[in-house]
């Protein structure tokens, strides 16, 4: 039976998300020692030796304050300079294999999830809720780290500061480097106050590799007739359905945090009439959602116009152009994929 994700309205517990803020399934099995750092590029293996250190220190539960005179005298790990740090560099160089390797060394409890899954469980809980929640944490690893809008940046700006001072240690992953994000976009006095706050918490690490804009986009595979999308979605195992405009509508009425649990037992993604977007509000929507369906590897089937199509110039232009592309990338895979 096809499913239609325009008729699901999932309801997401915040244990729910909590949960979930582990590394992706392609992330799950990655170590230090499965990390080939490229011998032309001898900032990866710098990198790779602090990050090893710095999980040393991570791997014991969180240093309690001494409570008896004998405690007083019991070594304790070496802390790291600062509380958080922060991997710079271009797509494909290992950034998020060495962010999700110092995950799974260090002591829990621990949280790991992109920038913009943070925004949305901030947004779902509360930053008064999620500061309580989360400043029991030992680690918090954000992937792909963009501040994209004030609003977000006064919000994790404020989040991450009140978590530091609780002693929760923090890593991040960024294609901008801390002090140079928002640049070009937002010249607001209080947001560059807030972006040179969220620096200086980071010991900033820069992670040398082939530049991803010499690679270029793949090219999009033909789109399938619609017809033939909605035949194939009917053969397929737990198959969902929908028409692109209905879609994005749907999209619009549940918070970013429930998109993952839309796609609950879906193996395949099927959209019809794909149409190319205007809008940047859905573009971000789907920017969302293609990042639920890359982080659980659902083939997509598309009619419509071709995905590299999907959105405009003018966005690949602008303040979002890193995430559009990024999601063409992920959408193109899926659909060769498929």
């Amino acid at each position: 039976m096809v499913v239609r994700l325009s008729e699901r309205t999932p309801v997401v517990s915040s244990d729910r998300l909590l949960s979930e803020c582990v590394p992706p399934p392609r992330f799950a099995d990655v170590r230090f020692s499965t990390y080939r750092p490229d011998p032309e590029e001898p900032s990866q293996a710098e990198v790779l030796t602090v990050l090893t250190e710095r999980a040393a220190y991570l791997a014991t539960p969180r240093p309690a304050p001494a409570r008896s005179l004998w405690s007083r005298f019991r070594p304790a790990p070496a802390a790291p300079g600062k509380p958080g740090i922060y991997l710079d560099g271009g797509f494909g160089v290992g950034k998020t294999h060495l962010l999700a390797s110092l995950w799974h060394e260090a002591a829990g409890p621990k949280m790991y999830c992109t920038f913009v899954e943070l925004t949305n469980l901030v947004g779902a809980l509360g930053l008064r809720t999620a500061v309580e929640v989360l400043s029991s944490y030992r680690l918090i690893c954000i992937d792909e780290f963009e501040l994209d809008d004030p609003g977000d940046t006064m919000l994790i700006s404020r989040l991450l500061g009140q978590l530091v001072e609780a002693g929760v240690e923090l890593a991040a992953t960024s294609n901008t480097l801390p002090d140079k994000l928002g640049e070009g976009r937002f010249q607001a006095v209080d947001f560059l106050r807030e972006i040179q706050s969220l620096a200086a918490r980071f010991d900033v690490r820069r992670v040398d590799g082939p530049d991803y804009r010499h690679r270029g986009l793949p090219v999009a595979p033909d789109p399938w007739p619609d017809e033939k999308v909605e035949q194939e979605a009917t053969l397929r195992a737990n198959a969902s359905c929908d028409h692109f405009v209905d879609l994005h509508r749907h999209l619009a009425e549940l918070h970013p945090s429930k998109y993952g649990a839309l796609l609950d037992g879906v193996e395949t993604v099927a959209i019809t009439d794909v149409r190319p977007l205007t809008d940047e509000n859905v573009a971000l929507r789907i920017v969302v959602l293609a990042d639920r369906m890359y982080d659980r590897n659902l083939p997509l089937l598309a009619g419509g116009v071709p995905l590299d199509q999907l959105f405009s110039a003018e966005m690949l232009k602008g303040g979002y152009r890193k995430k559009y592309l990024r999601a063409l990338s992920r959408l193109i895979a899926l659909a060769r994929a498929a």
